[in-house]
């Protein structure tokens, strides 16, 4: 987890402390995430901090004065009502963000976008951190959805996975699209994506791409 996190400040994802990763720890009622406020070069394997799903810290032997992550209401609503997610990553990396300031999805304008989306990323509601309603907005927005990522409006972006490494990356492709469609739209009009290949698209690379054991 916490070499993990270091991914979010090498893809300028996010800047001084914000942002967090969460995992599921496997066969358990309990996550594990970044202690809040704590900048990304003191975060070390000692100082994570263990959570149930209602969110509250567990005593582990980390030090008392280390509270959980100011998101973490919002990551244990997502773990107690989506049984498949086994990580959770919230950044306000620059693009995605600036679209979840305008409330729009990003259009499925690329084929990255099919693959990785399987369709458009979403705009999920306007939540106020500190209690579950990020986490609600989330699971809302996302349960009958291919893609692993929200934009939740007037924040930034949620992304889930299998588990944390699947979720931060994620949280670096939807920074990559949000990025290059912004860019496209600035050029003139953007092409959608049928839906018969958005689908073809989507079920080549989550069945057939890459080495499988």
């Amino acid at each position: 987890m916490a070499r993990l996190h270091a991914e979010l400040p090498r893809w300028a994802l996010v800047v001084w402390t914000a942002g967090n990763v969460s995992e599921r720890v496997p066969g358990s009622d309990l996550f594990v995430i970044k202690p809040s406020g704590v900048s990304y070069d003191e975060l070390k394997a000692d100082n994570m901090v263990v959570c149930d799903l209602d969110g509250q810290k567990i005593d582990d032997g980390t030090p008392a004065s280390l509270a959980p992550s100011s998101d973490t209401a919002a990551h244990a609503y997502v773990y107690k009502h989506m049984d498949d997610v086994g990580g959770v990553v919230h950044t306000h990396s620059t693009y995605a963000t600036a679209w979840a300031a305008r409330g729009e999805e990003i259009p499925c304008v690329l084929t990255m976008m099919a693959d990785e989306f399987g369709g458009p990323v979403p705009v999920g509601p306007f939540a106020i951190i500190g209690d579950d309603s990020i986490g609600r907005g989330i699971v809302e927005t996302l349960r009958d959805h291919r893609s692993p990522a929200v934009l939740m409006q007037n924040h930034g972006p949620f992304t889930i996975g299998k588990d944390a490494k699947a979720a931060v990356k994620a949280a670096v492709m939807v920074e990559e699209v949000a990025r290059t469609v912004h860019i496209a739209k600035q050029l003139g009009d953007v092409i959608p994506i049928e839906q018969q290949h958005i689908d073809s698209l989507y079920e080549r690379y989550q069945t057939v791409y890459g080495q499988k054991s």
